[in-house]
């Protein structure tokens, strides 16, 4: 019972009236018996000297309100004193009280508003460390209001990254096309096509980088509509294979695809989960050198259909894989655009398979040793 009381803020806050009340009236009673001893005697005193003025019997009513009198004043006297004492017993007592409740509210609304001006490295200290009790629900509001500030820095460190990112990213194609035109005007580079193919070739790279941004914006943002149908997982797999398969003829690479008979039909916006295994397969096949195999599965997982591209290619090292997902990341860092593009193709299929309520993750066993990504999509119910 002690312990259920212990979780819920409400209970604390009742708990702590009651335990202003009971030190009130503690101190109510301690007082009210230390003051009492002192005021009877008074009123004994004065009773004593009643009965010995008493010398008739007219004189009994006026000793019997003389002693009313005198007791009265006792008692009130003895209230007065045990009042004013539990009064301020409990007015310390509910401030010290208090103080453990506002205090961190205090401190967290301080935090806050330096959190709002940028500051997100401030954190709300933990009550008992950094090991909070789980059952202490101040203790878990300083929990969670910390996860926020760490998401909120974090979110801020990707808006910087991004920034470099994309800053980086154009840089490189409008470099190449600056230096071109130079070389043009100053007569350096022939005007033949070759030339302006080359002018087109890095102008159409920078289309294409755009348009990924573009794309990224959307799909993070949830900025696009999913026209959801039923669709049978093999014919997902049939698309993919009519789209890159003279690809994977022209550089031999086999490519093999394995579809459990009797699949239920997916509820699922068809053209972005062919974006997505696009995106995977397409990767599969660029970084799987000539006569490696690259492996299409999907199969039922109780209320999920499992897709499976796996590949013999450079594979992914352990360091990597957490990272794999994010925008521009690229596995090998020497490589540009040209051989390994924009590096947000697999943060857009995330976010395209997060929208069909799936989940989708990568696995290697290390560099050299290929590596399997994988994405689960819900059925219907």
């Amino acid at each position: 019972m002690m312990k259920f009381l212990r979780t819920h803020l409400a209970w604390k806050v009742f708990l702590s009236y009651v335990l202003v009340v009971l030190v009130g009236a503690i101190i109510l009673i301690t007082a009210a018996s230390l003051s009492v001893p002192a005021a009877f005697e008074r009123h004994m005193a004065s009773m004593n000297e009643i009965m010995n003025n008493a010398n008739a019997m007219d004189n009994n009513q006026q000793m019997q309100s003389e002693l009313f009198s005198q007791y009265t004043t006792a008692v009130y006297e003895a209230v007065t004193y045990a009042a004013l004492a539990a009064l301020i017993a409990a007015i310390l007592a509910s401030f010290f009280i208090s103080r453990q409740v506002v205090t961190p509210m205090l401190h967290m609304m301080s935090l806050s508003q330096r959190i709002a001006e940028g500051e997100y490295q401030e954190r709300l200290a933990l009550p008992g460390g950094q090991q909070a009790d789980q059952t202490d629900e101040l203790g878990q509001l300083a929990l969670r209001f910390n996860q926020m500030a760490d998401k909120l820095e974090k979110t801020e460190t990707m808006r910087r990254q991004l920034i470099g990112d994309v800053t980086h990213e154009l840089r490189t194609p409008l470099t190449a096309v600056k230096g071109y035109l130079e070389g043009l005007m100053d007569g350096v580079l022939p005007a033949d096509p070759e030339t302006y193919e080359q002018i087109h070739s890095e102008i159409d790279r920078l289309q294409r980088l755009v348009n990924d941004l573009q794309e990224l914006s959307r799909v993070e943002a949830g900025a696009f509509q999913l026209n959801l149908a039923p669709v049978p997982p093999e014919r997902l797999i049939e698309r993919i294979q009519s789209t890159l398969g003279r690809q994977f003829e022209d550089k031999n690479i086999q490519l093999v695809t394995d579809v459990e008979p009797g699949l239920p039909n997916l509820f699922v916006d068809k053209d972005r989960i062919i974006q997505v295994l696009t995106n995977l397969v397409g990767n599969a096949l660029q970084y799987t050198p000539n006569g490696g195999k690259v492996s299409i599965s999907v199969r039922r997982e109780k209320s999920e259909i499992l897709f499976a591209v796996k590949d013999t290619g450079i594979g992914i090292s352990t360091e990597q894989l957490t990272f794999i997902f994010n925008r521009f990341y690229r596995t090998d860092k020497s490589r540009n655009r040209a051989s390994g593009g924009s590096g947000i193709g697999l943060t857009i299929a995330k976010a395209l398979v997060q929208a069909h309520q799936g989940k989708i993750w990568a696995k290697s066993n290390g560099e050299g040793e290929g590596s399997t990504f994988s994405f689960l999509i819900p059925l219907p119910k």
